[in-house]
This record gives structure tokens, C-alpha cells and sequence, in this order.
């Protein structure tokens, strides 16, 4: 699987900033997404368990607009 890069939160300053990446998956559409690993307990407590195989991050809005904007430009509803 390969990650292609759409884009970053423009209103962190951080290098390591929340990112949202396209894969290149053949039997389905997936989306990468880097953000702020969760550590709030209450936040976690909310979400339920996890599986060991899966973490929750937290992503800002603007992260969500480029799914959005990513779609348009694909022709998706």
C-alpha cells in the first residue's frame, strides 16, 4: 500500500502536524490520517474499548474539509 499526501492543518505550526494521505488500496477506498494521539482518559473512557490493533487520534476540522474538497475533485458525491 503507498500514501499519496493531501494535505496538512494549516492552522498548526507544528512540522508534524496533522496530515490527511490518500492509499492506493484496490479492494477498497481508505484514507490515512495523522493526528494527536488521544490520552485524555475521560476521552477514552467515552470512546470505549480499543482493540489492540487500532488507536484513536484527534483531528481538526480542517482535516475533515480536505476529505471533502479531495471528494469534489474526484467527481464523488
Amino acid at each position: 500500500m503507498r500514501a499519496r499526501f493531501i494535505g496538512k492543518d494549516p492552522e498548526s505550526p507544528d512540522v508534524n502536524s496533522p496530515t490527511l494521505f490518500a492509499t492506493d488500496r484496490s479492494d477498497r477506498k481508505t484514507f490515512l490520517v495523522q493526528g494527536w494521539k488521544v490520552t485524555d482518559r475521560a476521552a477514552l473512557a467515552d470512546v470505549g474499548n480499543i482493540p489492540g490493533h487500532e488507536g484513536i487520534v484527534e483531528v481538526p476540522y480542517e482535516i475533515l474539509e480536505m476529505y471533502i474538497a479531495h471528494k469534489a475533485q474526484e467527481g464523488r458525491p
